[in-house]
Order: structure tokens, then sequence, then C-alpha cells
């Protein structure tokens, strides 16, 4: 775990959430199995593989020294997490977390959970994407003179909602399963200010095209599933059914920004799905990962791309 040792060593002082050791890319053989992230005030250390107790010792060390530089007198705050087996078991390690547990990311912020389940409430590896939007909302409104209509799916905590928002888009249309993280995400929207233009919709997206559709149609359409829930969504084979309905959804000259986070399908798979399911797309773009989720193969990383409908 040297390398990670090592990065701990020379990181700066975090000024939002981000991640600072992505070993899950390969770059770093025989740290694969680590990640370690910033939620300020609070490091998160995940390993995805049994960590022994000197493992863990060596790495509270590190950081204990490393912020007595950065913060001198300020308690260092970390969190342990092992996944494995479709489960995680989480600690606090030292210092303790804040709640609510609100942080930063490009001027926004967000709601945060660090010590429940997999999933902390910000996917940090869509930092760009997130980026991306709120710059397509704003340039959008420019040469447009009005806000884009967006419709969210698979809305999780609304990050993408905010980022529009902020950006300049009139009306964002969020729909998820999970009522609990649509909740957060009016949350989020609460905490930048963001008062109206955004619609919260608790229902299975492939039961609702009726509500989808009126709408619409939408000047920009985003598509961030999970790669794999059980009963819910497989991105092998529902990510085609999406699809289909693109070309009804967007608005003419309308953009679609298709996220996929499967490591076993590639970009290849998603520019095809697209040509046979919604032929009237074109590729526009591949938005890059952040620098710190650099991968050996970025096809098996984040796929983030954006697509356009007609001329």
């Amino acid at each position: 775990m040297q390398a990670l040792l090592d990065a701990i060593a020379a990181m700066p002082l975090p000024g939002g959430a981000q991640r600072i050791f992505h070993g899950r890319g390969g770059r770093h053989p025989g740290c694969e199995q680590w990640v370690l992230d910033a939620y300020p005030p609070v490091f998160v250390l995940t390993s995805f593989a049994p960590a022994g107790d000197a493992q863990l010792a060596a790495a509270g060390a590190a950081l204990q020294a490393r912020w007595d530089v950065l913060a001198p007198g300020q308690p260092l705050n970390w969190v342990f997490q092992h996944r494995g087996a479709g489960r995680a078991d989480t600690r606090l390690m030292a210092g303790n977390v804040p709640e609510p547990h609100v942080v930063t990311e490009a001027g926004a912020r967000y709601r945060v959970h660090v010590l429940r389940g997999q999933n902390h409430g910000l996917f940090l590896d869509m930092a760009e994407g997130r980026r991306w939007v709120r710059e397509h909302a704003a340039a959008f409104r420019a040469r447009e003179g009005r806000g884009a209509r967006v419709l969210n799916l698979f809305a999780y905590t609304c990050a993408f909602s905010v980022a529009a928002l902020l950006g300049g888009a009139a009306q964002v249309v969020n729909i998820d399963m999970a009522r609990g993280a649509l909740a957060t995400g009016q949350q989020n929207h609460r905490l930048n200010g963001i008062a109206g233009g955004a619609g919260f919709l608790a229902h299975d997206i492939f039961n609702s095209w009726g509500k989808v559709t009126r709408s619409g149609p939408y000047d920009l359409v985003i598509i961030d599933p999970p790669s794999y829930q059980k009963g819910s969504f497989v991105a092998a084979k529902d990510y085609a059914r999406i699809l289909r309905r693109l070309p009804a959804l967007l608005a003419d000259g309308g953009h679609a920004l298709l996220c996929l986070n499967a490591p076993e399908l590639g970009m290849d798979f998603l520019r095809r799905q697209v040509s046979e399911q919604a032929p009237g797309l074109a590729f526009v773009q591949r938005v890059a990962n952040p620098v710190a989720f650099a991968d050996v193969d970025e096809d098996r990383a984040l796929k983030v791309a954006v697509f356009r409908k007609g001329a």
C-alpha cells in the first residue's frame, strides 16, 4: 500500500469533495483495493478487499502526520469502509462526522452521508459531467435567450439538476424510484438557494413514460442509471429500452448526456446502442473523467458521452 501512503504524504489541503487516491484505476500495482476520498472535513478510506489492522494503522498514521502539517491543531476525521460481496462495513476511525454533512464542489453545495451505505450522496467521478451540464445550460441560455428544459433520469440526489439550474436552466424534471434520494435532492436545491424550476417524481421510469413525455420535449436529457441493480436496471439489457424513447423526448437540436459505469461495457457498447435504438442522434464527444480517476483502461472507467438530435 506504499503508493497510497505516498499519495497521503503529498496531498494538498482538500478544497472540496474530491478523490485523493484511485487504486481501482490500476495505475498503482498492488494498491488496486484502495480508494481515498475527501468529503471535507472527513476523509473516507475504502478497501475493496479485506484490510488488516496493521494496514489501517499505517493509513491512519499517514493521515494524521499529513493533517498535522495541513491543519495544525485541528482534529483529524476519517472513516474506513470495507466493500465486498455486495455489502459495506463502515467504521468511524477518528474524530467525528458533522450532521448535517455538507460538502462543496465547484461552488455548489451537496448533502452527503459517509457513515451509511456504499453511495455517499455525491458520485465524485461525475464531477466533470456536472461541470459539462452547468456550462451547457449557461451556453444554451446565452445562445437561445431562454433557459433549457432538462430531463434528469435516475436522478438520485439530483446533483445534475443543481448544476443545470445554477447554469441557467429554466426547468428540470428529476425522476428516481428512491423517495429518500429525491428528498436529499430537494435539500440540495435549497442548499444552493434554488427555490423553483425543479420537479421531483418518485416513479419507476419504465412505467412513467406518459408523465415524462407530457413535460417535454426537452433540450437536454440526462441518463445516469446504475450499471446493475437487480430487479430494477441491468445496463446490458435495459439501456436499449430507454434509448428507444430518446428521439421522442428530445427537441430538435437537443442533447443527451449518456452515462455508463459498467466496467465490462465500453464506449463501443454505448455508441452501438444509440446507433441501433436512436439512429437520429449523432455522437458529439466523450466527457473526460476527473484526472484523479485516471485508469489504465479508460474503456473500463466511467463513460460519459454527449449525443445530439438532428442538425
